[in-house]
């Protein structure tokens, strides 16, 4: 039973999509699981239907108003770095409105609906392929992973939204009377779940570099210092994850095969920008081809 397990990242989703789009299109990878976090789980659908064209068009044309209903930080380009300031005006409007968090993503949610149709949400859940995003109840303090098979529409849109609401920045959401966060605050890569749920040979795409290789820039306010503590606890939990995944295969004899990212794409990947995220793609795709290449020449 092969898989394909897609990290968390942002907008560094946009790479994961052009991996995925090599392995799928030109490897010819015949998945039975798909399994993703955050950014991840918002491939996986159409991935499992072969549609990469269409969620490659929703991925390079994404900007922060497509995300953010009101996004709680601006975005200023100084000497060709994107530097992040708070967004006073917005967040004060968040707290009066009665919100727990800085900013609201409910138009990502819309997003979610406008991209999947019910009759795709059904073609996949009738059909003999897996799809399963990660999220974290906040409630329960645990990580659950939440299978398309189980849900109709409504709840499954819901759950790859709440997988990707990256809080405090993002909405927190109440369902079934527990709060659930972005699935990367308990999980940022699900390869134990993978393992867990019979795959035989994982393909996991990790948004981040294979060696850590960052010097993170002084914290210029609040934003910037919780952006930067946030990252690094999810490169901490990423690390782990990694490592628990290797173990449980090892275990049971199951292959992974890691894709990196080979360099760092951002610092901040709540940025949404459709030239760079364009370019992350056409990156992906190449690097996933360049590997395979590299493998080949070993192997002869």
């Amino acid at each position: 039973m092969k898989a394909l397990v897609i990290s968390g990242g942002g907008s560094k989703g946009a790479f994961a999509g052009g991996v995925s789009q090599y392995l799928i299109e030109e490897k010819q990878r015949d998945y039975d699981l798909y399994l993703g976090t955050s950014t991840g789980s918002l491939l996986i659908s159409h991935l499992s239907l072969g549609k990469v064209e269409k969620i490659k068009d929703i991925y390079t044309s994404v900007d922060q108003n497509s995300i953010f209903s009101n996004c709680p930080f601006t975005v200023k380009k100084k000497y060709g770095v994107q530097q992040i300031g708070i967004n006073h005006i917005n967040v004060l409007i968040n707290f009066l409105k009665g919100q727990k968090t800085f900013g609201d993503s409910h138009n990502l949610r819309e997003l979610i609906v406008r991209s999947i149709s019910k009759e795709e949400f059904q073609e996949i859940k009738s059909g003999p392929k897996e799809v399963i995003v990660t999220v974290s109840n906040l409630s329960l303090n645990q990580v659950e992973y939440k299978s398309i098979k189980d849900f109709d529409y409504d709840d499954f849109i819901d759950w790859i939204w709440i997988s990707c609401n990256y809080t405090p920045f993002m909405s927190l959401v109440r369902k079934n009377h527990y709060e659930y966060a972005d699935g990367g605050l308990g999980c940022m890569i699900p390869l134990e779940e993978a393992v867990k749920r019979g795959a035989t040979e994982i393909d996991a795409i990790i948004l981040a570099t294979e060696i850590t290789s960052i010097n993170r820039m002084p914290s210029r306010n609040a934003f910037s210092l919780i952006t930067n503590v946030f990252n690094f606890m999810a490169d901490r939990i990423e690390y782990q994850n990694i490592q628990i995944g290797k173990f449980a295969a090892s275990h049971k004899d199951v292959v992974i095969n890691f894709y990196y990212t080979p360099t760092i794409l951002t610092t901040n990947s709540l940025i949404f920008d459709k030239e760079q995220m364009t370019d992350w793609w056409k990156r992906g795709f190449k690097y996933a081809k360049r590997k395979e290449a590299d493998a080949n020449e070993i192997v002869i």
